[in-house]
């Protein structure tokens, strides 16, 4: 993600993983650029997509669709051609995630600027739904009436004609109806929402150029393949679970609400997820630089540790069973490294065999 200045108590007897050994040589490169992408999403044709974080708001694209390994605005320049003092109610003002969703339509989560736009409403965050085979829009879902000026929304996931998103700025999940377009906000300020520790990447904790250490609120989250369960954490874990039939029913009180929410997995500083058909959801530990396999009763083991997995984050598992994993360097960037760039292009998304089918949520 691009993560936020934000802030959860740790948990006692949370352990690291022990790391298996090495095993580069399973990675391939996929994609090498010179644009950081903090994700990446294929269709089933194997049309590749990034969300790109722009470092220069005024430069650079914030969607592309990858051809021949050159990133190229997506859906257009128009989209991607916003910058600070224009409107930005039909363009990508600040994209955190996308994702190809069950219909096969792309899905843009634009975080928009300022928490909530800042007072300017062409700024609030939103989530747009584009038909890849056109590049038409088909709906844009606003979500200022469900934002706050501390928001960053974050990511998605979807059951049926529900939505459920991510707050990693004001702690807390959104639930959206995709037919009507209203959405509410659930577990706000929740303790498994909000982050009480550190967000660490390859050994030490992420700051601002200000000096601020840098934590995450509610970031991943993940659909059991049969959508019973929500699984969902800040950047620093651990991960909780809660049954969506709980989200769902807007009549229960916040404390009846809950008390439905299980912890799952002690996880750590993880940079994204992705879940597979078996219920299995792999996490990276960036902290670690290792790519981890939460099995669905949420024991953790580990699959490789690799010295280039440099701030993996938002990963994908595509038709063919492989996992894509973007190894973002984002913790180099002058925003997480106290002002100090010391990115290394070319940004590499490397793919792993594993096997296993994706879960279209």
């Amino acid at each position: 993600m691009r993560p936020p200045v934000l802030s959860l108590v740790a948990l006692a007897a949370l352990s690291v993983p022990a790391a298996l050994p090495a095993a580069a040589p399973l990675l391939v490169p996929a994609l090498k650029l010179n644009i950081i992408n903090n994700g990446v999403t294929t269709t089933a044709s194997g049309r590749i997509f990034i969300p790109v974080q722009r470092q220069d708001p005024a430069k650079g694209i914030e969607v592309g669709e990858v051809v021949k390994g050159t990133p190229r605005p997506f859906p257009d320049a128009a989209w991607n051609d916003w910058a600070p003092g224009k409107d930005g109610s039909n363009a990508f003002v600040g994209v955190n995630s996308i994702r190809i969703g069950p219909d096969g339509d792309l899905w843009v989560v634009d975080k928009g600027a300022n928490g909530n736009g800042g007072g300017d409403p062409s700024l609030q965050p939103k989530i747009v739904r584009i038909d890849v085979k056109t590049r038409q829009i088909k709906r844009i879902y606003r979500l200022g009436a469900v934002a706050t000026g501390n928001s960053f929304v974050n990511d998605l996931r979807f059951k049926g004609s529900t939505a459920y998103l991510t707050d990693a700025g004001q702690p807390g999940l959104i639930v959206l109806d995709l037919d009507s377009g209203a959405a509410r906000r659930v577990l706000d300020g929740h303790p498994t929402t909000a982050a009480h520790r550190s967000w660490l990447s390859s050994g030490k904790p992420l700051v601002t150029p200000e000096g601020k250490e840098i934590v995450v609120n509610a970031d991943q989250l993940e659909l059991s393949p049969d959508a019973k369960w929500l699984y969902y954490q800040p950047a620093s874990g651990p991960m909780s679970r809660i049954e969506t039939r709980y989200l769902d029913d807007a009549a229960l009180s916040p404390a009846e609400l809950a008390s439905h929410v299980e912890p799952f997995a002690a996880t750590e500083s993880t940079g994204g997820t992705a879940m597979a058909v078996d219920g299995t959801i792999y996490a990276s530990d960036i902290n670690h630089q290792r790519l981890l396999k939460i099995a669905p009763d949420g024991k953790i083991s580990t699959i490789l540790h690799d010295p280039r997995l440099i701030q993996m984050d938002a990963m994908w598992i595509d038709e063919q069973g492989y996992l894509w994993i973007p190894a973002t360097q984002i913790n180099r960037t002058a925003g997480l490294n106290r002002g100090v760039d010391a990115v290394k292009p070319p940004i590499v998304t490397y793919k792993l065999k594993l096997g296993v089918k994706p879960v279209h949520r």
